[in-house]
């Protein structure tokens, strides 16, 4: 069972940290003045935000003993839905997805925990969380109190909170508060939806301190009535006196204090200077604050997981792979200069030495994969669907009727004759357009329209449809289904008679590419889009590494069936995150699938590129 001691520190607060040396617990974390109390005694929340999803399971202790060796006392998280649901009624809280083990293994380090379930969560994540399967209710009301919502998020938390319920600070366990929904006052699209939440979570055995996050704009329309503490959210010291005058007698919190920025393709990779970083953490402790870093450690959007952003511009950009998020501790685990200042300030409120700081991970470059086959997308191709209309990714009857979550959906339909495709704005996100397999456009929220050469007799017209990344915030979350949302028009006249291909590439689909005898030689010039398939031969330990694809232009890239996301060459990110827990001593598959071009080489360096960097604004 796992207990507590606490230590006084020097300012004059108490801070605790978990311990499985005590046989009894006293009164958990308390907000009933205007300071935080957990067994009685002042208690200031030192938080730092990780993301056990984000980050390979072998590596989930070392970024923790790094966090807490920096002087924070309490991991975040949140629960991706998505991930523990793929499908209606199939859970998965395995191995990577073990949050139970996750849970655990912070208490045993040392940390606290503030669990925040969603289900709804933002995070940067493909539809903050939410499962895409919600989205084949073509009358779906996501985040309201909507039946077909309702039931869903019941049937979800039924198999969640039961499995955390025990891990509170009250069972003996390290959970000392759980935040209610995410951000909900920039949403607000019914008000009996948050007190839904909150007795959902309540009648299912959540007993502790419940928390809400919203920005200034938010609190007033994101709260819920009793015994919840507000917190705010920002990258400045200015959130802690409006929270003050909002709630006088109550703790402050700043729930998310943004270390740095997510990156979006086609921009500059956000940085946040370290020296303004951690003036602001200090004043916000210096006010009497508690603190969570969001993020900590950022780690990677691994597979096609990435969420995308639409709030200044019309057309949604989706997020580049790496969340390294110019955190205190870098994508690949590594001190940076902020760690270094963070350390030195967090130190100040303790009365103990903080423990010592971990080695780093080792790094190989690893000598170039030379591409030894390939095979053409039009030779992979499996499950197809035949309708008269276009049919969106997420109703199509694949996956024991979930639809298709991610990835490409390829639509083929016969045309005789050439003129301007038009898109009616209906691709999301973006095809490339063929005729006879031969690639002749791209359509997108740009550009709508596409010429098709003359020709004569039947024609195969192709739409490699990929979903770059559902939006994981703002109002129009109801409106983020995938492939063709409705007609195409080709000289004015919807299309029809679709074949539709679902190509979720998951790891079952790739392996077994990796094993067919499909495959053609090099020595054949290779036709896009297509598979790429080489051997990196591993020599000893394996040791984390960065990709690197100078000459390819755009895909996805595999590694023993593992999706490590997307590459795209017009950056920012030019390197990918390959963790050494992922490679095996001797051969290891690795297959990219690339839209346009290649070089025939995979190469490989000891440091992240994450290309040309802007100041956070």
């Amino acid at each position: 069972v796992l207990l507590a001691y606490s230590e006084v520190c020097s300012s004059g607060d108490v801070l605790q940290h978990p311990d499985v040396g005590r046989m009894s617990q006293k009164e958990g974390l308390r907000a009933n003045s205007s300071q935080f109390t957990l067994e009685g005694e002042p208690f200031r929340i030192l938080g730092g935000s990780i993301h056990y999803f984000r980050v390979p399971r072998a590596y989930w202790e070392d970024r923790l003993l790094k966090m807490r060796a920096c002087g924070v006392n309490t991991l975040t998280t949140y629960v991706p839905w998505n991930l523990h649901e793929p499908e209606r009624g199939v859970f998965n809280f395995q191995d990577q997805l073990d949050l139970k083990a996750y849970i655990s293994l912070a208490a045993e380090l040392g940390l606290w925990v503030i669990l925040r379930p969603g289900p709804y969560i933002c995070a940067e994540w493909d539809l903050g969380g939410l499962p895409s399967w919600l989205l084949r209710d073509p009358d779906m009301k996501l985040r309201t109190t909507y039946p077909g919502f309702t039931e869903a998020v019941d049937s979800f938390f039924d198999q969640l909170i039961p499995r955390v319920a025990p891990y509170q600070y009250s069972k003996g366990g390290p959970i000392i508060a759980v935040q209610v929904e995410n951000k909900y006052g920039s949403y607000a699209k019914d008000v009996e939806y948050m007190p839904y939440i909150k007795e959902a979570l309540l009648s299912r055995g959540i007993e502790e301190l419940l928390l809400t996050s919203d920005n200034q704009d938010g609190r007033n329309l994101g709260g819920v009535n009793g015994g919840i503490v507000l917190t705010g959210h920002t990258d400045s010291c200015t959130i802690v006196e409006p929270l003050a005058h909002l709630t006088p007698q109550k703790p402050k919190m700043v729930m998310e204090y943004w270390s740095g920025w997510f990156d979006l393709w086609g921009d500059l990779h956000h940085v946040f200077a370290a020296e303004d970083m951690v003036a602001i953490v200090t004043e916000i402790l210096k006010q009497d604050a508690s603190i969570n870093l969001y993020m900590f450690h950022g780690g990677t959007n691994f597979g096609f997981m990435n969420g995308a952003f639409a709030i200044a511009t019309p057309m949604p950009k989706p997020m580049v792979t790496s969340y390294d998020y110019d955190a205190p501790l870098s994508e690949a685990g590594d001190y940076t200069t902020k760690y270094t200042l963070l350390r030195n300030v967090l130190s100040r409120y303790h009365s103990e030495k903080l423990p010592e700081v971990p080695s780093l991970q080792a790094r190989r470059v690893y000598e170039p994969v030379i591409i030894q086959k390939h095979l053409s997308l039009w030779e992979s191709l499996q499950f197809t669907e035949k309708s008269e209309k276009p049919v969106n990714m997420e109703n199509l009857p694949v996956n024991n009727n979930n639809g298709q979550s991610n990835g490409y959906t390829l639509y083929e339909t016969i045309i005789h004759s050439g003129g301007l495709l038009n898109s009616m704005n209906n691709v999301r996100d973006r095809a490339l357009v063929f005729v006879d397999k031969l690639f002749v456009g791209v359509l997108d929220y740009k550009m709508l329209e596409c010429a098709l050469p003359d020709g004569k007799g039947e024609r195969t017209l192709s739409l490699l449809v990929e979903n770059s990344g559902r939006l994981n915030y703002g109002k129009l979350l109801d409106e983020q289904r995938k492939g063709l949302v409705g007609d195409i028009e080709l000289n004015n006249t919807p299309l029809r008679d679709f074949i539709i291909h679902s190509l979720d590439m998951k790891p079952g689909f790739v392996n077994r590419l990796s094993a067919s005898g499909q495959w053609n030689s090099v020595f054949q010039k290779p036709s896009f889009p297509g598979f790429f398939h080489g051997k990196l031969y591993v020599g000893g330990h394996p040791r984390d590494t960065f990709i690197r694809l100078p000459g390819w232009s755009k895909g996805v890239v595999f590694i023993n069936g593992q999706n490590l996301g997307r590459h795209w060459s017009m950056g920012p990110q030019q390197t990918l995150y390959l963790p050494a827990p992922w490679l095996n001593r001797g051969n290891n598959q690795v297959v990219v699938f690339e839209e346009q071009e290649t070089d025939g080489k995979i190469q490989f360096a000891s440091e992240p590129d994450l290309g040309m960097t802007v100041d956070v604004q």
